[in-house]
């Protein structure tokens, strides 16, 4: 078999052929992504720029600081109640996650593997209530609080617990239905093999059917960390003491009036918030894609 000549040289793509032929298959998505980036990049560093400004006011912030310094964060915790607001919004997210996802997990295990009278009028109950925001309801719950703080101080204004009831109320619904949707992927068969051999509802709904489900149990409670972290519409209703507040509240309290003189103390309190959020989306970011994925197949 005789060799194949090599191509002459005039049939051969040029540079700017090839060039042109790669922006048009793969380049219009690196460009994209660069956009993206860019864009995502941006406030990041122009906070941390702020965060690290001496001078401290949002004037004289810039994407290249021209100084680098702790002020700002020194004066965070020393002329403000930081650490208070720090620990309370801690406080409140872990124990709001901890009961929302196992509140939702009853249900959504009743509403999974349960046939009762009304069940059908539930489910869609629950998906009404989530075509609703929560702060449409802000009056009636401020009216409400008030009448109960009266009674029980202990759930009232500046309370953590009253503020709990209240993310606990619109967090259960949405919860419920995903979560309902991975219980469902689950076989029944593995319920009734469990009921067999006498096992009561609790111990199935324990020691089977929740190590099966911890993708979504992740999934859920990392969102409502996240969610609860950054709320501040319904915070700053209910928590008007100083030592009450949290983050969120407290940080808006300090540029509220003074937006110009307290942005590098802003800008710090921000990101040590955010040293928490990242920590536990990155303990249980192996959980994400399978949880949101598999729980949304089946309704």
């Amino acid at each position: 078999m005789a060799p194949s000549s090599p191509r002459p040289a005039w049939s051969r793509p040029s540079a700017a052929r090839r060039a042109a032929a790669w922006v048009g298959r793969d380049g219009w998505r690196h460009l994209v992504m660069l956009v993206v980036l860019v864009f995502a990049l941006f406030p990041i560093l122009f906070v941390v720029s702020a965060a690290l400004n001496p001078l401290g006011t949002l004037s004289s912030s810039s994407l290249v600081p021209r100084s680098v310094g702790a002020d700002n964060l020194v004066e965070l915790l020393t002329r403000t109640r930081f650490g208070a607001w720090y620990a309370n919004s801690l406080l409140i997210a872990l124990a709001n996650s901890a009961a929302t996802v196992f509140l939702s997990a009853m249900a959504a295990y009743v509403f999974s593997r349960f046939r009762f009278a009304g069940r059908r009028l539930g489910l869609y109950g629950l998906l009404m209530v989530q075509m609703f925001p929560q702060f449409l309801a802000i009056v009636a719950i401020y009216l409400m609080f008030s009448v109960v703080g009266e009674h029980w101080p202990q759930v009232g204004f500046n309370t953590r617990t009253g503020l709990l009831l209240v993310y606990l109320g619109g967090a259960l619904s949405v919860n419920t239905w995903l979560m309902k949707g991975f219980f469902d992927t689950v076989p029944r068969e593995l319920d009734e093999s469990a009921q067999v051999d006498g096992a009561s509802h609790a111990q199935v709904f324990f020691r089977i059917l929740l190590p099966l489900v911890t993708p979504v149990l992740a999934v859920v409670g990392l969102l409502v960390f996240i969610s609860t972290v950054n709320e501040f519409l319904i915070a700053s209703v209910f928590l008007r003491d100083p030592g009450a507040k949290t983050v969120a509240v407290g940080l808006y309290g300090m540029v509220a009036d003074q937006r110009d003189a307290n942005f590098g103390m802003f800008s710090a309190g921000t990101l040590l918030l955010a040293i928490p959020v990242l920590a536990v989306f990155w303990y249980l970011q192996r959980y994400i894609v399978s949880g949101l994925t598999t729980g949304a197949v089946k309704g």
